[in-house]
């Protein structure tokens, strides 16, 4: 998310080898006949792989296109498990949970009244949030909707925690206020431990101390790196997860100007641009250190999207609308486009 908005709304090295991430995945093409097809699918949050049914389906033809989300919700991040997706809210960090088949939902977890920003989705039924201004993140269990863990990650008061991504080994956040991401590693089982490392960010890297930096965070394709998009400037970071040192991915003169939430499928990057209203798709190498924009997916429904989640060959984009000011009626939605 950009900065300028906060104050209204809220007013490894080889460590990561061997990642397996999961997806959303689903169905929008035509039914097809025979039995349908069960497939795998991938998305940059670390956990094993889940079953979905293919995009054969008889029922995706049935999936809506928008889903509307609580009046005065102020949504930020999404993550989808299964067929549900689910939300965090910037005005109190209630979590909404969203059949995609139907888009009905409700809030499973209420919020701490701090910010619920970027989450990810675990193989074992749980989110994990980024806390935004609280400086915190947090691990919710998906079924129940407690609270499984509480990340205090900084005593600094200027911080945002903006993102995760999620490895096999370790939780990684993005802080759009400081020069630094924060690791939480995961032990054997899904263990949740009493950790927190943070990593200075060097290199490449300059901090802005005016703008919003760091803010979405993926893995590079070879899962040796994470990759950050710093919004003030445009520019993606690779960064070394032992030791933060950054360097800038080679994209040519492109810039990811406004750049918020990532979503890494394969070698293929789709960048979030905010106030751009689209998404930038970009075609990277396996180390992650260079890449080319290939295409920009654009939508009437776009109203400031700021994260993406996948789901068979549709992306879904929460809208947080910031430049419409927040009421308690203020409409929310998502919406919903081909990949």
């Amino acid at each position: 998310m950009n900065i300028r908005n906060i104050t209204a709304l809220i007013g490894l090295p080889a460590l990561m080898l061997g990642l397996v991430t999961t997806s959303e995945a689903a169905a929008t093409a035509p039914p097809a006949q025979g039995p349908a097809v069960v497939k795998h699918s991938v998305d940059d949050g670390g956990c094993d792989r889940i079953r979905f049914r293919s995009a054969t389906d008889k029922q995706s033809k049935v999936f809506p296109a928008q889903i509307d989300l609580p009046p005065g919700f102020q949504p930020e991040g999404i993550a989808i498990s299964g067929s549900t997706a689910y939300f965090g809210s910037l005005a109190d960090g209630d979590i909404y949970a969203a059949a995609l088949r139907t888009g009905r939902g409700k809030v499973i977890s209420q919020g701490p009244g701090t910010p619920s920003v970027g989450l990810k989705a675990d193989n074992r039924g749980r989110l994990w949030i980024a806390g935004g201004s609280s400086g915190t993140a947090r691990v919710v269990d998906i079924r129940t909707g407690k609270i499984l863990k509480s990340y205090p990650l900084t005593a600094e008061q200027a911080t945002f925690v903006n993102d995760v991504v999620l490895s096999r080994t370790s939780a990684w956040f993005t802080d759009s206020s400081r020069p630094v991401v924060y690791q939480v590693p995961i032990g054997r089982h899904g263990q949740l431990l009493n950790q927190v490392r943070t990593v200075p960010l060097t290199g490449d890297y300059v901090h802005d101390p005016a703008g919003f930096n760091g803010n979405g965070i993926t893995l590079t394709p070879d899962g040796r790196a994470v990759i950050i998009v710093q919004s003030s400037t445009g520019f993606l970071f690779r960064v070394d997860p032992r030791t933060g040192v950054t360097q800038r991915v080679d994209l040519g003169s492109t810039l990811m100007t406004n750049g918020d939430g990532m979503l890494l499928l394969g070698r293929t990057l789709y960048v979030v641009q905010n106030f751009s209203n689209q998404v930038a798709v970009l075609r990277l190498n396996r180390a992650g250190t260079t890449g080319t924009q290939t295409r920009t997916i654009t939508d009437p429904g776009f109203d400031i999207p700021t994260t993406a989640a996948a789901f068979g060959h549709r992306l879904y984009l929460p809208n947080a609308r910031f430049s419409t000011p927040p009421t308690a009626t203020t409409p929310y939605w998502v919406t919903a486009v081909r990949r």
